[in-house]
C-alpha cells in the first residue's frame, strides 16, 4: 500500500521548510525551500534552456558537500535574484559555510520563463526577485500554498495555468521522499484536452481528481500541443519563437535517507522520470527542465541495494504526482492567458 506523509508534500522529508512569496500584478513569484541543517545536494538539467546558480558546485566531483536552501523562482534570468535575497536571510542567522571567518549561505537556485503570461513586468530599474526571495524566506514553514502561489504563480501549460505542485510518499525502509514542482512546460499535463492527466497510474487517492486514463483514449493523446500553437501571431517569425520558448519545470526532489553526493546526483536523475510521465513532451530545446536533489539524512537510515532501487523509483513517481497537483491546484485570477484545470468539463 502506497502512503503519503502527513502533508502529502516535500516538508513531510524531515528537516526541510518551504515558503512562497509572489506578486499579483507581475503574475510570478518565488518559492524557497530552507535545510534546517546543511543537506547533502546533487542537481541534473535535461533541458535545452536552463537558467541556474550554484549548480556547478553540486557535482559530485566538486568540494560543497552541503547546502542551506534551494531556490525556484519566476522571472526568466531576472530571477536568479531572488537567491540573492534568500542568502540575505539566512546571512541574519549566521547561517553559510565558515570561509576565512565569514559566513556564505550556499543557495542554488533556478529559474522558469514566465514574462509573457499576461502580468505587468513594467517594474523599473531593478527586477523585484531579490525582495520576494527574502520574503518567501521569511515565510518558510511546513506548511505552504499549492497551485498558483510563488514559482508557480505565473506558471502555463498548454491550454490551462501551471502552479507549484508538491507530494511526499513513505517508503517500507522507513524513509521518506518528497518533491516539489513548479510547472511551466512545453508539453502538456493532461491527456489530449481531457481532464485526465498523464501521471493518473502514480495518483495515490484523488489528489488531483481521481480520474485515471480516459477510455477510449481521445483522438488527440497523442497530438504535441504546444501553449500557444493554437492562438494567432502576428506573422513574425521572431513573435513565434518568443512564444514557443517561455517555459520550463523546475523541480526538487528529497528524502530524509543517508546518501552521497553521487547518490544525490542519482536521486535528481531518477527524478526526471517523473517530469516524462507526467508531462508531454518534456525536456525538449525550449525547456530548462531541472531537478535539485537533497537528503537531510534525518532518518539515519542508510539504504541497501534493492531499497536504494525503490527509492530511484519513487523519485519519478512522487514528482510525477508532485506535478500533476500543481496543475490540480491552480487558482483563477485577473488577467489569466489560459483557464485553471477546475474549469474545464
Amino acid at each position: 500500500m502506497f502512503r503519503t506523509g502527513p502533508r502529502n508534500l516535500i516538508t513531510d522529508v524531515a528537516g526541510l521548510r518551504v515558503g512562497n512569496a509572489a506578486d499579483a500584478r507581475l503574475k510570478s513569484g518565488v518559492t524557497a525551500l530552507l535545510c534546517d541543517e546543511p543537506a547533502v545536494a546533487g542537481v541534473q538539467v535535461l533541458g535545452g534552456a536552463p537558467g541556474t546558480r550554484e549548480t556547478d558546485l553540486l557535482e559530485p566531483q566538486n568540494s560543497i558537500e552541503a547546502i542551506h536552501a534551494v531556490v525556484l523562482s519566476g522571472g526568466s534570468a531576472f530571477g536568479l535574484d531572488a537567491a540573492s535575497g534568500v542568502q540575505a536571510a539566512l546571512r541574519e542567522r549566521n547561517i553559510g559555510v565558515e570561509v576565512g571567518g565569514f559566513r556564505v549561505p550556499i543557495v542554488p537556485a533556478a529559474i522558469l520563463f514566465d514574462l509573457r503570461n499576461g502580468g505587468d513586468k513594467d517594474w523599473g530599474r531593478y527586477p523585484p526577485y531579490r525582495e520576494l526571495g527574502y520574503e518567501a524566506a521569511q515565510a518558510a514553514a511546513a506548511d505552504f500554498a499549492l497551485g498558483t502561489a510563488g514559482a508557480g504563480t505565473g506558471a502555463l501549460t498548454p491550454g490551462l495555468k501551471g502552479g507549484l505542485g508538491s507530494a511526499s510518499l513513505l517508503l517500507e525502509s522507513g524513509v521518506t521522499i518528497g518533491a516539489l514542482a513548479a510547472v511551466n512546460p512545453t508539453g502538456s499535463v493532461t491527456v489530449g484536452r481531457t481532464r485526465h492527466f498523464w501521471a493518473a497510474p502514480f495518483e495515490i487517492g484523488d489528489e488531483f481528481g481521481g480520474l485515471g486514463y480516459p477510455s477510449p483514449m481521445p483522438e488527440d493523446a497523442r497530438r504535441i500541443l504546444l501553449k500557444f500553437r493554437d492562438r494567432k501571431f502576428t506573422g513574425k517569425d521572431s513573435d513565434r519563437q518568443a512564444e514557443t520558448g517561455g517555459n520550463t519545470t523546475i523541480a526538487v526532489i528529497a528524502t530524509d535517507a543517508v546518501l552521497s553526493k553521487a547518490a544525490a546526483k542519482r536521486l535528481a536523475i531518477s527524478a526526471h522520470d517523473g517530469f516524462v510521465r507526467a508531462i508531454w513532451p518534456t525536456h525538449t530545446p525550449a525547456d530548462g527542465d531541472l531537478v535539485f536533489a537533497l537528503a537531510t539524512g534525518r532518518s539515519g537510515i542508510a539504504l541497501s541495494a534493492d531499497d536504494a532501487i525503490d527509492l530511484y523509483a519513487a523519485a519519478g513517481a512522487t514528482m510525477a504526482r508532485a506535478i500533476s497537483r500543481g496543475v490540480h491546484a491552480a487558482t483563477p485570477a485577473d488577467g489569466d492567458l489560459f483557464p485553471v484545470w477546475s474549469s474545464r468539463q
